[in-house]
């Protein structure tokens, strides 16, 4: 295995628990990057040449190495893999009683690259490094034999790859696995798209937020807005809202919108195909008010430069909703951009609420759950928040 030498005080993050080494940060004189090949595992030593651990390099990105493990007697393999696996799994099985999951959360499952949302018996993988791509067959074996799934899915078309040089792909790796599997998310039955959805099929990451709606709902008239397959609207439905639309731009996450709302037997969940700004738009044209609004968008802020278009998005799509809210009216605001700060989105809301003359009341705060944990030392790990306000004329 060869050898990656960091320059003068250069393993301080590394040693403070950090996973990353960035490209300024190699003595690349003493040992050049060029001589190494993408996805491949090198000892990172420190400047006096002690051994800090084993990583997998990505030669021409800025982050060009990440720590696989602290100990250089255990590289990336099948072994690690399983042990990983192992650990990654004790911790889900103490907060979720039904197998239904992220398993594997990239840097804070100590997997750097790897994602595994778990659908019961059927696993969905990402993997976004060349490390990770190169042990991909390590992958499937230690996933067998760590929870024996009847059919394990690479969804390998993020964007994220592109960066790594990987091509994008779809393929069953394992057993078969069906075009919508179930999973159960608070007491909810759902069937997640996984080969045609977004991402890995399905978002677990905000099922504690979504669990704080059967405490506002009931009997009440409900929006969810950018609804993909309906996890906040048919959820608001279960809990007993009177009524619930979903706003969605993709006919096809509409549809499974209605194919979960069957499955649950409901009947009261409609559905509205259409840009979402231009949906609530239309809404306060029409004259409609609802008593619950959701809104879980796409990151408006993909990138650190993006954060003043986003925060303007975040705003206006924010004011929109307010707008058709009775006069006390509950707001349920989401964002899943790392750049956008939870006090920002606090900030969001109180100002279209001034806008509208309104008052707003912060109820609850939520963010990822424990299948998302957040890696103490790496700050990009925690993304997710969800702002629920009451709105009061002023």
């Amino acid at each position: 295995m060869k050898t990656l030498s960091l320059k003068k005080y250069e393993d301080r993050r590394l040693r403070e628990g950090h996973l990353w080494i960035y490209s300024n940060e190699i003595d690349t004189a003493k040992t050049p990057l060029k001589t190494l090949t993408a996805g491949e595992q090198v000892v990172i030593e420190d400047f006096s040449g002690k051994k800090l651990g084993i990583a997998t390099v990505s030669p021409q990105s800025l982050i060009c190495a990440r720590l696989i493990s602290r100990d250089v007697k255990h590289p990336l393999d099948k072994s690690l893999l399983v042990h990983r696996l192992n650990q990654a799994l004790s911790l889900r099985e103490r907060f979720y009683p039904e197998p239904y999951y992220r398993l594997v959360y990239g840097d804070s499952d100590g997997l750097c690259g790897l994602v595994v949302d778990r659908f019961g018996d059927y696993c969905v993988v990402q993997t976004t490094t060349a490390g990770m791509e190169l042990v991909k067959d390590e992958i499937v074996q230690a996933l067998v034999k760590v929870l024996n799934p009847q059919g394990i899915l690479f969804k390998n078309d993020s964007k994220a790859r592109a960066l790594e040089g990987l091509a994008s792909y779809i393929e069953v790796a394992y057993g078969e696995v069906p075009d919508l599997v179930p999973l159960v998310e608070n007491g909810v039955k759902f069937f997640a798209p996984v080969h045609e959805g977004q991402k890995t099929g399905w978002f677990y990451d905000h099922r504690e937020s979504r669990a704080q709606l059967q405490r506002v709902v009931k009997g009440k008239r409900v929006l969810d807005v950018f609804s993909y397959a309906g996890s906040w609207g048919v959820q608001a439905a279960a809990f007993g809202a009177a009524e619930v639309t979903c706003v969605d731009a993709s006919e096809f996450a509409l549809d499974i919108v209605q194919k979960n709302a069957q499955a649950n037997g409901l009947d009261n969940v409609k559905t509205l195909q259409g840009d979402a700004f231009q949906m609530l738009t239309e809404l306060k044209q029409q004259g409609q008010q609802f008593d619950v609004i959701v809104l879980d968008p796409p990151a408006f802020m993909q990138k650190r430069k993006d954060h003043a278009n986003g925060l303007q998005a975040y705003r206006r799509i924010n004011e929109l909703a307010m707008r058709l809210l009775v006069k006390d009216g509950v707001l349920v605001s989401g964002s899943c951009s790392m750049h956008l700060k939870t006090e920002e989105l606090v900030d969001v809301i109180r100002g279209a609420s001034r806008h509208l003359d309104k008052t707003a009341q912060v109820v609850f705060i939520g963010g990822q759950g424990a299948d998302h944990p957040v890696h103490p030392a790496i700050p990009e790990t925690s993304y997710l928040k969800c702002v629920m306000a009451r709105v009061l004329s002023a």
